[in-house]
């Protein structure tokens, strides 16, 4: 007892020195005062990856307080593959190296387990991805095709293969749940959040840039036009779809959980991919958010419809934001909101899960953090861009509070309550993936990570040279990254402006604020050259001098009611935070299952005694009905209208009795319980393109959109090579 009142006095003691410490003055940082963070970041990424290997391997995760681990999200060892890039990004190669033959033991993925499509994409593909991208630079011995062939890279794409049948629903947008071995489970439902279908275009467009196949990227872009034409009339994206009807079962529009990295992979996936449409549905969204969710640099929770605020919350997943900001050349905006979110910080020593904006407290059902990485991960973006020492000092307080509240000997453990700092017994693989990540790149400034497109590698595949290494790493909301210079080795080089133009572009570029520029050119009649890139000719590496170019660019709602998805056991919480069980379709079909087939069995065997004189000719005609009815038959398919086939008196009555049934009912029958075809991929490409449900978006040649702070220098200079013809070199 004295001990726990011991740990709650130095508790408040600590949040009460960390609230008052800004309030000083900023501090002044060394280059020795940020090395010396950085390596008590390596130190505390070796604790809990060390304590995962000793006492939770071969399980998902770990957990430190009881010191031994536990499946959560497929049982294949999550936690190893997601913290597998942060070692490379560390410098720990031998250990990478020594985890990719780890992993490679797995031949593929093949398992009668259900997984979450989104989890296992972002954490699962985009971990292998990464590492297959990163395996270069630590020794790794390489196939002959790398990076278009590899066995990372076959192990990622077998993944996918088995998720693809999550889009094989009438709107594109996929199920949330999928059977590893045998596709969507029977009984799945068809409501899945938001986030759960617009987060894939980094990953699946990285395979198909990769291997040459069109399918992943394909189906994830078409996902995400079928967001964007859902949208309400005022530009708003609620927090659940069904994926079958395209109907919204939760209208509450945000920025945070459920629907947070919809609007990161609009940003990123434009800038990967070169996609200037996707940042133009991205701007068009960010219109509706600043008009009717932002209030103070806070944002809230509205309806999608009218844009009414119903829930004044904060929550920390909702810490995305500012980085997102940065990325599109927004970091005063961004900065401003980041205050607000480190005072939060401040208040309690962590980000509770969700913050009341009208008591000024955490929420007294989601009061927990679990070492997420939302807020130094926009921190971390923000001190690239800005190199204001306020964001060290508040990289420097989440190291603090972590260190001091959550280490235990055996790893890191989430906090329960942030208000007394109690422990709770698990450590999320993205505490090895994206948090230590993220603080030792703020504190690592030189890491190769941050190159800014100066120089570059050029390397040999099948395609000719490629030159990679170019930096504008853009990560996936899991913090993997993927090396966009590598998009480009797998096809044959597309045509860009020589690197003798670089210098004459550059200083057209350098007279001009970037985006002012570009419009301008594309206000021009010349004709626009589409998918260009900056082939440079010398085969060594290359170093090119750039004098500091980035300087130059410069409560009436009932809560329970609102679904959130956040990363817990379940998957699903209500926005006041009550955790929420997934619901269960099985017992209803069941339910439903057993009363109508009595109904029909009973029905049916009246009607054998009234029609026994004619029982043999209708056996001959009719062998495939069985003595008992069962509900699977009376969902038959649909005949043409030329030719009505003849059916049983007992079939007459099962479909007359299923015609009075609520629609709703009627809908989910005729879909959801019923043992599904198993998913062709080609098929499903080829009904997508036949189709094209969604019309292409009117920016797609806006490249101008693109021209942010975010790409390398050298992707920049591809990026005005699209607009810049000979007359215009020659000015």
């Amino acid at each position: 007892m004295n001990s726990c009142l011991h740990k709650l006095i130095l508790t408040s003691v600590f949040i009460t020195l960390l609230s008052i410490e800004p309030c000083l003055s900023v501090r002044v940082y060394k280059k020795t005062d940020i090395l010396r963070l950085r390596e008590e970041v390596r130190e505390m990424f070796q604790h809990a990856y060390d304590s995962y290997l000793r006492y939770a391997y071969p399980y998902d995760e770990l957990r430190p307080l009881s010191c031994d681990g536990v499946d959560t999200w497929g049982s294949y060892s999550l936690t190893l593959i997601d913290a597998l890039d942060t070692l490379a990004i560390m410098g720990n190669y031998t250990e990478f190296n020594r985890v990719v033959d780890i992993v490679l033991q797995k031949k593929n993925f093949d398992a009668d387990i259900n997984v979450s499509v989104f989890e296992t994409n972002i954490r699962i593909i985009g971990g292998l991805l990464s590492a297959h991208l990163l395996s270069h630079k630590t020794g790794t011995k390489l196939e002959p095709g790398w990076p278009c062939n590899g066995p990372l890279l076959r192990l990622a794409e077998d993944v996918a293969q088995r998720l693809i049948a999550a889009f094989d629903t009438t709107t594109g947008m996929p199920y949330g749940t999928i059977n590893l071995r045998a596709g969507v489970p029977p009984g799945e439902t068809s409501v899945t959040c938001t986030a759960g279908v617009g987060t894939f275009i980094i990953e699946f467009g990285t395979l198909s840039r990769l291997t040459g196949d069109p399918i992943y990227e394909e189906v994830a872009y078409n996902a995400l036009k079928a967001l964007y034409h859902h949208k309400s009339p005022i530009g708003l994206v609620g927090n659940h779809v069904d994926v079958m009807t395209g109907r919204w079962t939760a209208q509450d529009a945000g920025i945070g959980g459920g629907v947070d990295s919809y609007y990161e992979y609009l940003v990123k996936g434009a800038i990967l991919f070169e996609k200037p449409e996707l940042m133009s549905m991205f701007i068009e969204a960010r219109q509706a958010i600043e008009k009717y969710l932002k209030k103070d640099d806070w944002f809230v929770w509205a309806t999608m419809l009218r844009g009414h605020v119903t829930l004044p919350v904060f929550q920390s997943l909702e810490s995305y934001w500012p980085g997102v900001l940065s990325l599109i050349g927004e970091s005063d905006t961004a900065m401003r909101i980041i205050h607000n979110y480190h005072s939060v910080w401040r208040q309690y020593g962590f980000t509770p899960e969700v913050y009341n904006l009208g008591t000024g407290e955490a929420s007294s059902s989601r009061e927990s953090y679990p070492l997420r990485p939302e807020l130094i991960e926009s921190i971390m973006y923000l001190y690239r861009d800005t190199r204001d020492p306020i964001l060290l000092q508040m990289g420097e307080d989440i190291l603090r509070s972590i260190q001091h509240s959550a280490r235990t000997p055996c790893g890191y453990a989430t906090i329960k309550d942030v208000r007394d700092h109690r422990q709770e017994d698990r450590m999320e693989s993205f505490f090895l993936a994206e948090t230590t990540k993220y603080l030792y790149l703020l504190f690592d400034p030189d890491n190769f990570i941050h190159n800014p497109g100066v120089h570059g590698t050029v390397i040999n595949t099948p395609n000719g040279e490629c030159i990679v290494d170019l930096g504008g790493y853009v990560f996936n909301t899991e913090a993997h990254p993927i090396d966009p210079s590598m998009l480009y080795c797998c096809h044959e080089a597309k045509h860009g402006i020589n690197i003798s133009e670089v210098h004459r572009i550059y200083q057209i570029l350098e007279e001009e604020d970037n985006i002012k520029f570009m419009t301008m050119i594309e206000a021009s009649k010349e004709k626009v050259i589409n998918d260009t890139t900056a082939i440079i000719e010398p085969k060594e590496a290359v170093n090119i001098s750039e004098p500091d170019f980035k300087n130059e660019i410069s409560e009436k709602l009932d809560q329970n009611q609102v679904l959130i998805k956040t990363e817990t056991r379940t998957g699903y919480v209500n926005i006041d935070g009550t955790e929420r069980e997934k619901t269960k379709n099985e017992s209803l079909v069941d339910i439903v299952k057993e009363r109508i087939n009595s109904y029909y069995n009973n029905t049916n065997s009246l009607e054998q005694k009234e029609d026994s004189t004619t029982s043999l000719e209708e056996n001959t005609s009719s062998t495939e009905y069985e003595n008992k009815f069962d509900v699977d038959d009376i969902i038959v398919p649909q005949h043409s209208q030329d030719i009505e086939p003849l059916q049983t008196p007992s079939g007459n009555r099962a479909r007359e009795v299923f015609k009075m049934l609520p629609k709703v009912i009627q809908d989910f029958l005729n879909s959801d319980w019923k043992a599904r075809e198993k998913c062709e991929p080609q098929h499903l490409l080829d009904r997508i393109r036949k189709e094209k449900r969604y019309p292409d978006h009117s920016d797609t040649k806006r490249y101008e959109l693109l021209l942010t702070p975010a790409p390398s220098f050298l992707q920049r200079i591809s990026l005005a090579g699209e607009f810049l013809n000979k007359k215009q070199l020659e000015m």
